[in-house]
């Protein structure tokens, strides 16, 4: 009898446990489902939350997560009626209770529509002015008590003296901060190590929070003569096929021109780092007139330059060339071709203007009557 009652006790258990691994493999399936289909777009998806421990503390998360997309996506459509086809220029994107990436997304949004709101407003007021007869009307050069001018975006960037590779990064303005910002992701970028810094006398690079995170990653700081522009001849000839060919003479002031420039950037790295080839001068020569000629070595890649250079391991050699062999460089000229149109729309006409502005007038104003001597 003991043997029997023990046995039925075992049977007993190991029904209720498979019950209950029955019941966790559903709520799985059901959890999977819903993943699956808030990963293709549809929030609609709610599950039961009714079970305590583990399993209903995961249901309710999900419910939240799935809630607070639903929510943002909602917002978001309702913000687009209103501003872009109803006009309502003052509304913007606002869920309660959202923090952190979903606080952070939304003030993009709204930093993106008062970008664009405000010339659009400006615009928009000069033109029905005119319309009603008001030739006296001007653009502003200020928009909400912001000057045009004053601040405006900085672009770092940086160039192997040795094999040429560049990284470029447009960040606010010259505060050590931005500038600590771009050199840590140029060091996390830059496809290997990066020992030494030489840089011009400007402050934005000669303060103490940048040589001491220098000193602390063990990178060799060093800095050109003043007044020396040559010292600087590799990096400064960037500054021309680089940045103003790519980027243009415009004045980019707005949270959203910086990011245009950055994807820019990115793209024109890859082209210049991965698909471009350069020479390099390697000394001189006379020729037979007794001139002194400058000779260059055959032109190659950067990425050419840095695998001769044998610094890199096996890996490293791998994986840069599977990504130089994935690039299509007619790709990658559409695509900065797109982001040049988004910088013009967005920086053209305020440059055109400020530079306007600058320029005296050699007319006199008619409307304000013309003095004539009498005698």
């Amino acid at each position: 009898m003991g043997k029997t009652a023990t046995a039925g006790k075992v049977e007993a258990r190991t029904n209720g446990t498979t019950a209950r691994a029955g019941d966790e493999d559903e709520v799985l399936r059901r959890l999977e489902a819903a993943l699956r289909a808030a990963a293709a777009g549809d929030f609609s998806h709610r599950l039961p939350a009714r079970r305590k421990g583990v399993v209903g503390e995961l249901e309710a998360a999900y419910n939240q997560l799935v809630e607070r997309n639903a929510q943002l996506t909602a917002e978001l459509v309702r913000l687009g009626r209103v501003v872009g086809r109803e006009g309502r220029m003052t509304e913007r994107a606002s869920v309660e209770g959202a923090h952190g990436g979903w606080s952070t997304a939304l003030d993009s949004v709204n930093g993106l529509v008062d970008d664009l709101v405000r010339p659009t407003t400006e615009v928009a007021r000069v033109i029905v002015a005119v319309a009603e007869g008001d030739l006296t009307q001007k653009m502003a050069l200020t928009i909400e008590g912001q000057p045009l001018k004053g601040e405006f975006a900085r672009t770092l960037n940086l160039t192997d003296v040795h094999c040429g590779w560049v990284f470029t990064h447009t960040m606010r303005n010259n505060a050590h901060a931005h500038v600590l910002t771009a050199l840590r992701q140029a060091v996390s970028d830059i496809p290997y190590a990066v020992t030494g810094l030489d840089f011009d006398n400007g402050t934005e690079f000669l303060n103490h929070p940048v040589i001491t995170w220098a000193g602390d990653n063990g990178i060799y700081f060093t800095r050109s003569r003043p007044y020396q522009k040559n010292d600087q001849a590799t990096v400064e000839s960037k500054n021309n096929h680089l940045v103003r060919k790519y980027g243009f003479y415009y004045r980019y002031d707005t949270a959203t021109e910086r990011v245009v420039l950055n994807r820019l950037w990115k793209l024109v790295n890859d082209r210049l780092n991965y698909l471009t080839p350069t020479r390099k001068p390697v000394g001189y020569t006379s020729t037979g007139d007794g001139r002194r000629r400058r000779v260059y070595d055959k032109p190659a890649t950067p990425l050419d330059r840095l695998l001769a250079a044998g610094v890199l391991s096996n890996t490293q050699r791998a994986e840069l060339l599977a990504y130089r062999d994935a690039l299509n460089p007619v790709q990658i000229a559409r695509q900065i071709a797109d982001l040049q149109n988004q910088l013009l729309a967005l920086a053209k006409d305020k440059t055109e203007q400020i530079y306007l502005a600058a320029i005296p007038t050699a007319l006199p104003d008619v409307r304000k009557g013309i003095r004539i001597k009498t005698s």
